[in-house]
């Protein structure tokens, strides 16, 4: 069992299971009733994602001191108590069941998906 960070919109691996968007906006054009069978995700859980302000900082990012300006502000916005709860069940969770989180970006180390990732790890999570 464990969780698996994915790019949403990517074939989904055989043992992926549910498949959970940690994304601000769902994807533009797309029917809602598609976004599961599009490889989207199964659930839209935006309590991960970055606030526009701080995602705002992390598209402006181009230098390595930008980018780690933007994971501290993510990071801190990820400590608030219904962001932080979740990181500790799915965190849990990864021990019992298989599922994905990610996110749109074609690079995860300049993704808010990076960080989750480290944040699911510190928390004992089991992230394949």
């Amino acid at each position: 069992m464990a969780v698996r960070i994915v790019r949403l919109g990517t074939p989904r691996h055989p043992d992926e299971g549910l498949r959970i968007g940690t994304v601000r906006r769902p994807p533009r054009g797309v029917p809602k009733e598609q976004f599961a069978s599009q490889n989207w995700y199964d659930v839209w859980y935006p309590v991960l994602s970055p606030s526009v302000e701080t995602m705002a900082v992390a598209h402006a990012a181009q230098t390595d001191v930008q980018w780690n300006a933007f994971r501290r502000k993510f990071r801190a916005e990820m400590s608030a108590s219904d962001a932080s709860r979740t990181l500790d069940l799915l965190a849990a969770l990864s021990h019992k069941a298989q599922f994905a989180i990610g996110c749109y970006c074609e690079n995860e180390a300049h993704c808010h998906r990076s960080v989750l990732r480290e944040l699911l790890a510190e928390r004992g999570a089991e992230v394949v």
